[in-house]
């Protein structure tokens, strides 16, 4: 899983108020505080039995396209790529049409430039950045949605997730997949054995972590090899700690990333990061660990993981169910706690976005904005969408299902991942920017000064000033 960031955006989420973000944020704490019991794990393999309901009859209209051809273009792989497959499979089977899924590298905005260059583009692209979009539209690229998609959208999403798939008031996008990136899993036996309970507050968090290290288990396994991990890390502390106003002001940059506040969010992070023995391998372990193995090793090993605890979004499920954990039982979640006032809200997602304007392209596109299409691949696992119409019985246990009917509830109290708002060059790519920088920080987290002069460096030169 990816939620890389490219070109700049002025995504168009509604701001919040600090009292909407903590009754979401509290929402989403009762919802997985509710969940427990022997549930499937979050890899199923899209039988009947994940949650054993069905979706609803289809009420969507999609055209017949025999002898039509599609390209449809991601980053998805493995898992994530076979249950997408499932869902391209079923619209081709109302249409008629034929959907082959081309694999695209990361940062896909590169991609697809040489692509188009080499006059091949697909005709559809799942984006997974508002800044993307906005990229492909400002380059001429993206078409914006037809009616019938428009219609679709309308009808089963909120108005924040419509407005980020926006460019200049047009809609080009349909954010077919989100991720909730505020949750923390954690292996219930060792914390069983340490004693520890479900932290709400970053004090209750670092307790608990202690806790887990005296028992003999590492607290924290990161997956530091991939920097975008590092990113959601520090947009959680910072939300949660400067508010939703400074968090759109950075996203934008329109404060300086030597502000204080940055200051006090890379002070709050080395409470963990420069904590010694609380990370995996340390930092140089966690740098070599990619964020798959990041979660498979923190369920690994019975009660003695490599790690008793691992940061990331709702998609970790489908990692966990690379291993013989189960979500619920022996793999459990907890909203990230509250740095500061309020628990974080953050939210990343992929967008289906037009790239040939053709009858086939916006039948896919109509495809992808209902129920019934992203029905099928919530059943399957690892799957969170924000379609508000989607039979939530359909995912595969309880866990999933509360996050994705807190996701929901939440409506447009979220804030969306801010290093996939920011200039590709800053947010999104391997080896610079953000994602180098905080890297580097997790090497030496004293250096607090020197993380903040070069993020603000490269902040400024990929946001022209």
């Amino acid at each position: 899983m990816r939620t890389s960031s490219t070109i700049r955006t002025r995504g168009t989420v509604k701001r919040t108020t600090r009292a909407a973000a903590a009754l979401a944020a509290g929402a989403l704490a009762l919802s997985l505080t509710a969940c427990g019991g022997d549930e499937d794990n979050g890899g199923g393999d899209g039988g009947d039995e994940g949650g054993g309901a069905k979706q609803p009859a289809s009420s969507v209209t999609l055209p017949k396209l025999d002898g039509e051809s599609l390209e449809v273009a991601a980053v998805w792989t493995g898992t994530e790529q076979e249950n997408f497959k499932k869902v391209l499979a079923e619209f081709e089977k109302r249409t008629g049409a034929k959907v082959t899924f081309v694999p695209a590298q990361d940062p896909i905005i590169n991609f697809l430039g040489s692509k188009i260059a080499g006059g091949a583009p697909p005709d559809v692209a799942m984006l997974p950045q508002p800044g993307a979009i906005k990229q492909a539209v400002d380059k001429g690229w993206a078409k914006p949605l037809g009616a019938e998609a428009t219609k679709e959208l309308g009808e089963n999403y909120s108005q924040g997730w419509q407005d980020i798939g926006k460019v200049g008031g047009k809609q080009y996008g349909v954010y077919y997949k989100a991720a909730n990136k505020s949750l923390i899993w954690y292996n219930a036996q060792v914390f069983e054995n340490a004693g520890a309970a479900e932290p709400k507050t970053w004090d209750e968090l670092l307790n608990a972590a202690q806790m887990v290290y005296d028992s003999g288990v590492t607290p924290f396994s990161v997956g530091g090899a991939d920097g975008w991990t590092l990113t959601d890390w520090f947009e959680n502390v910072y939300l949660s700690q400067a508010g939703p106003e400074k968090y759109d002001q950075l996203a934008k940059h329109e404060i300086k990333w030597t502000d204080p506040s940055v200051k006090d969010a890379l002070t709050t992070l080395a409470e963990i990061w420069g904590k010694k023995d609380f990370v995996a391998g340390g930092a140089s372990g966690a740098l070599q660990t990619e964020f798959p193995a990041s979660v498979t090793q923190t369920f690994t090993g019975g009660d003695q993981p490599k790690a008793g605890m691992v940061y990331e979004g709702d998609f970790v499920q489908v990692n966990i169910g690379e291993t013989k954990a189960k979500v619920g039982t022996d793999a459990k979640v907890f909203p990230f706690p509250a740095v500061g006032d309020t628990a974080p809200v953050v939210s990343g997602g992929d967008a289906a976005v037009v790239f040939k304007d053709s009858k086939a392209a916006q039948a896919l596109a109509t495809w992808l904005a209902s129920p019934d299409a992203a029905g099928i691949q919530a059943k399957l696992g690892g799957f969170l969408s924000p379609n508000k119409s989607i039979d939530s019985s359909v995912y595969p246990n309880e866990v999933q299902k509360k996050i994705a009917e807190a996701l929901v509830a939440a409506g447009d109290d979220f804030r969306f991942d801010m290093s996939d708002q920011a200039p590709q060059a800053f947010g999104g790519t391997p080896g610079k920017g953000e994602w180098k920088t905080l890297q580097d920080f997790l090497k030496n987290p004293k250096d607090v000064a020197g993380a903040q002069a070069k993020l603000e460096a490269d902040a400024a030169a990929a946001y022209g000033g």
